[in-house]
């Protein structure tokens, strides 16, 4: 990794540390700071890094200028009974171009993956999705997307890439390593039919806000199939967080955001969450960058607690159920002995590619519909891209 591409934290929000609780996640964290230098890496399990790119932020002018309210939000929170450890690797400056932020994105969110270090990026616009998704290139593996949104951010395909248009960037541009895309949370009204028809029509997963917000455990199967995680804040309502030039009055609660960051950091294959489209001008007695911290705060609390119980290379210690379905081969259902937590297997044809999306996350109640002889939809879709 290249370590030029992160600049570190200001001293300002460094100087300030002192004034903290010695047992407050700023005094217990390893800071990218002029002082101490770039920290040592070896035994990171979560490592942040801010994005200060917004060019690309539609409607959002000054999105990721400011992460300072962000950070010491997040330094002040004391830690959980965690045994993991954390760093700031300070931010990621504007390139001369967006492109060349994108470029240092990549770089780093990749070397970091590599070295099975969880990254957090808090910042700009979420066009920086983009870069993120990227920096998989180099792992040659297809991965799962899921967005925390309103709208769907498809554009169309003459528009430039930005904030809006980044997810058809993604679909249609090679190398193409995605598998699945899920978004949680879209609204209606902000998404045309036809956009609706086509994630359909790719097998795709989507999740309105009014179905989440009724059963927020519905959502947990996704997060526990994802690679990256990408957030806009956006998709929180305008009282719980203001700090978005495109709030808007219905959205999740807080609480629902930081229900959502600790699944998503309890799943075993997130290796990328990121945070993305908050402003600072317009965030009222810094409600947002409170919010948000306290979101890091969850998903972190989520890693540290990761069951490690993904059944990919070994099985012996799940129960395993087989539903038999009428004129068709049984669905393989798995339970883990460690977690509770659910399988389901795709009978792969040939060893390829996709294998490691053969077992999808599922819940118990896909197991029930799969007894009363219906297929569970994620099954169906997951089937339907891989044979």
């Amino acid at each position: 990794m290249n370590t030029d591409f992160l600049s570190p934290i200001s001293k300002k929000i460094t100087a300030s540390l002192a004034d903290l609780p010695t047992e407050t996640l700023g005094n217990k964290i390893m800071i990218h700071s002029e002082e101490s230098g770039f920290p040592d890496l070896e035994n990171v399990s979560v490592a942040l890094v801010g994005v200060k790119e917004g060019r690309k932020s539609i409607n959002n002018l000054g999105s990721g200028e400011d992460l300072s309210k962000i950070r010491q939000g997040f330094y002040k929170l004391f830690p959980g009974d965690w045994n993991i450890t954390i760093a700031d690797l300070g931010n990621i400056e504007q390139g001369n171009t967006v492109e060349d932020t994108y470029f240092a994105v990549s770089n780093v969110v990749s070397a970091l993956v590599k070295q099975n270090i969880t990254v957090v990026i808090i910042g700009g616009g979420q066009d920086v999705t983009y870069a993120n998704y990227r920096a998989y290139d180099t792992l040659e593996q297809t991965i799962n997307l899921v967005s925390v949104d309103s709208h769907f951010n498809l554009g169309t395909l003459e528009d430039d890439l930005n904030s809006q248009s980044y997810l058809s960037k993604i679909i249609m541009e090679e190398p193409n390593n995605l598998f699945n895309y899920s978004n949680i949370g879209y609204q209606t009204y902000y998404n045309s039919q036809d956009e609706i028809k086509l994630l359909q029509n790719l097998y795709f997963d989507a999740f309105r806000l009014g179905e989440v917000n009724n059963n927020i455990s519905l959502v947990e199967p996704i997060l526990r199939d994802a690679d990256i995680v990408s957030i806009d804040i956006g998709s929180i309502k305008q009282s719980d967080a203001p700090g978005n030039g495109n709030a808007n009055p219905n959205g999740f609660f807080g609480d629902k955001l930081c229900a959502i960051a600790r699944y998503a950091g309890i799943s075993d294959k997130v290796s990328s969450f990121g945070v993305y489209e908050y402003n600072d001008r317009f965030d009222n007695y810094n409600q947002t960058s409170s919010l948000i911290a306290q979101a890091i705060w969850y998903f972190v609390e989520g890693v540290n607690y990761r069951a490690k119980d993904y059944p990919y290379c070994c099985k012996k210690n799940y129960e395993k159920f087989s539903v038999i379905l009428d004129d068709d081969d049984p669905i393989n259902f798995y339970k883990s002995d460690k977690s509770g937590r659910w399988w389901m297997e795709i009978n792969l044809i040939t060893d390829n590619k996709y294998r490691r999306h053969a077992l999808i996350p599922c819940a118990y109640q896909d197991y029930l519909k799969a007894i009363e002889q219906k297929i569970p939809e994620r099954w169906y879709k997951a089937q339907q891209k891989l044979t």
